[in-house]
């Protein structure tokens, strides 16, 4: 029965390695044109995001003060841990090879980055940073952002796109991730949620006082 059990397991992770395979090669080599070769690698650098990430700050200060800090607290751990357990440890403990390392596949790909990662390849930071983010942000704020909350969401897995289409990550390790990083946003947004909570607005404090 173990034997069977084995055997099976085997089959169904060639079978997913097979599906994982054929989707990046879609991805990163039909599903393509020279407006997303262009847009795809500055879209996915971190620094392409620091507007947003200043718009977040000014907006919380803007309306709820330096109260607010216990939130922007909390967003740096959130992307602390997810960077902490992708980075540091999945990628060092599965230690799959990325795509663009992968010999079998070099004449097939295309890599779209000037440099390469030698870190392994699951799970995507990018995917469980970013989507850690939105999970945090969406959880804790989506009182004030309403329906634009989902946005962030969005604003995540068009980056976790972007890691196979220039050919640096496998569809399944950007999936991974995404899950990872909900998952950890949702952890730190209900300890937040529930253990601090956000202030009141400016305006509410003002009209109060």
């Amino acid at each position: 029965m173990f034997l069977l059990d084995s055997n099976l397991w085997t089959r169904l992770l060639n079978i997913l390695s097979h599906w994982d395979q054929g989707l990046f090669l879609k991805i990163n080599t039909q599903w393509t044109s020279n407006f997303l070769d262009n847009i795809f690698p500055w879209f996915r650098d971190q620094n392409a995001w620091i507007p947003l990430y200043l718009f977040l700050f000014v907006f919380c200060i803007m309306n709820f003060g330096w109260r607010i800090w216990p939130w922007i607290l909390f967003f740096i751990i959130t992307v602390s841990i997810t960077d902490q357990i992708s980075s540091s440890l999945l990628k060092n403990w599965i230690n799959r090879t990325r795509p663009c390392h992968n010999t079998a596949l070099s004449d097939q790909i295309r890599v779209l980055v000037v440099y390469c990662p030698g870190s392994g390849s699951f799970t995507s930071s990018h995917a469980t940073n970013h989507f850690g983010l939105a999970t945090f942000i969406f959880f804790t704020m989506r009182t004030y952002f309403k329906n634009w909350a989902y946005l962030f969401f969005v604003w995540a897995a068009i980056i976790s796109y972007g890691q196979v289409y220039v050919g640096i990550h496998y569809p399944l390790d950007v999936i991974g991730g995404a899950v990872l990083g909900w998952g950890i946003g949702l952890l730190t947004s209900f300890i937040f949620n529930n253990r601090i909570g956000l202030p009141p607005l400016l305006k509410e404090q003002k009209a109060s006082a």
